[in-house]
């Protein structure tokens, strides 16, 4: 990102900063449009928090004091320099995240909202009021829940220039809320997308046609090379995002081969949730069976011959040209097969639990497992431990 040119570009059309200018500054080719606030998401009307997307609320919403914070900013430092500060503290966070606070700021403004707390009050929120909102919410929602909601809260004070509040007494309320959190609130163990699963999917999907091609090609590297779906596929078909998606660019493929004849190749992901833009190595091994997915990537890549090399990896042909494979198309298509069969409706993080459990069941050494999944920590043990055969 050029921000001296961002900079120079924005304040070309306006004489001031707003924070909801920044926003739109990165990237004006795809602006959010808000949707119409569900019944439970509805907050009193107020100058302070125009109607945007959630991943804009922790930029867009203010207060008094944040008015006056960037007020001072713009008094002191050439405006370029307070453009470069916000726009470079919106980038340490990736919009999913963004989306996830902004929800958090939306329940602590009905907080407020339901007491009558003055504008003046919110912020800085004092440890009183911090501490009731949380303490309001238990037995309702989840520890995970929370902890987003006062991640957020936290980041709008850091954005606003305020300080944050949260002492021993919001401690003390987190650690009661995570015994009250209700057990309708706790999800249960995802189960494991089994070998046998994967046989049946492969045996289903009609091979000669594109679409069932790229849906089994992603099926077959996301267990076996124990991925998550987000690193491979698209939210929705216009969210292609080069900076963060696998495009045809990464073809054609290297193979390389061991001494004992085994065969492999690897591509690189632009962008993984641990690793950010440093994004990751995607290592695919031959295996002597018929889920194998080198073969798989290798049909799909065929298949997919003509469609242009900025296009998502797994798009598939379309009587009118291509089509990018989405997580919902992917995810139907599989559960169609499974549930027809007497499984249940499989998550997309099954894949990756699935993966490693069967690597684990077939002798790879752990350490193995840990690099082919990319894991930075021991987390993935937990599927070695579950497992009871």
């Amino acid at each position: 990102v050029d921000l001296d040119a961002a900079a120079s570009a924005f304040y070309a059309k306006a004489d001031s900063l707003s924070h909801c200018a920044i926003v739109s500054s990165l990237d004006p080719s795809h602006v959010k449009i808000p949707r119409r606030p569900r019944p439970d998401a509805s907050i009193h009307p107020s100058p302070w928090r125009p109607h945007v997307a959630a991943s804009n609320r922790l930029i867009c919403w203010s207060s008094p004091q944040g008015a006056d914070f960037l007020s001072s900013l713009e008094s002191h430092f050439p405006q370029q320099s307070v453009f470069r500060l916000f726009h470079v503290m919106l980038q340490s966070l990736d919009v999913n995240t963004r989306s996830n606070y902004g929800a958090g700021l939306l329940r602590f403004t009905q907080f407020c909202d339901l007491f009558a707390i003055p504008e003046t009050s919110r912020m800085p929120a004092p440890s009183e009021l911090i501490s009731l909102f949380a303490a309001h919410h238990a037995g309702h929602v989840s520890e995970k829940t929370l902890n987003n909601w006062l991640a957020g809260l936290h980041f709008w004070h850091i954005v606003n220039g305020m300080p944050w509040n949260g002492d021993d007494m919001l401690r003390h309320v987190r650690r009661g809320f995570t015994k009250l959190v209700p057990p309708s609130s706790k999800r249960a163990k995802r189960p494991p997308i089994t070998l046998e699963a994967l046989c049946i999917l492969h045996d289903c999907l009609n091979l000669t046609n594109t679409f069932d091609t790229s849906v089994w090609a992603l099926a077959s590297i996301a267990f076996w090379s124990c991925c998550r779906l987000g690193k491979l596929l698209l939210p929705s078909p216009n969210a292609f995002d080069v900076s963060k998606h696998v495009s045809h660019q990464v073809l054609p493929l290297s193979i390389s081969s061991l001494n004992n004849g085994t065969h492999y190749s690897t591509f690189h992901i632009p962008w993984s949730k641990t690793t950010l833009s440093l994004g990751a190595d995607i290592s695919i091994t031959s295996r002597d069976h018929h889920t194998c997915p080198l073969l798989a990537l290798l049909n799909h890549c065929t298949g997919s011959l003509g469609i242009p090399s900025d296009a998502p990896l797994y798009a598939f042909r379309t009587s009118s040209g291509w089509s990018p494979l989405t997580r919902s198309w992917f995810l139907n298509r599989c559960n169609q097969i499974w549930v027809s069969a007497g499984f249940p409706d499989m998550p997309g993080h099954a894949f990756r639990i699935g993966g490693a459990t069967e690597l684990l069941l077939q002798g790879v050494p752990p350490d193995v497992v840990n690099t082919q999944g990319r894991w930075k920590s021991q987390a993935f043990l937990d599927y070695w431990h579950q497992i009871s055969s």
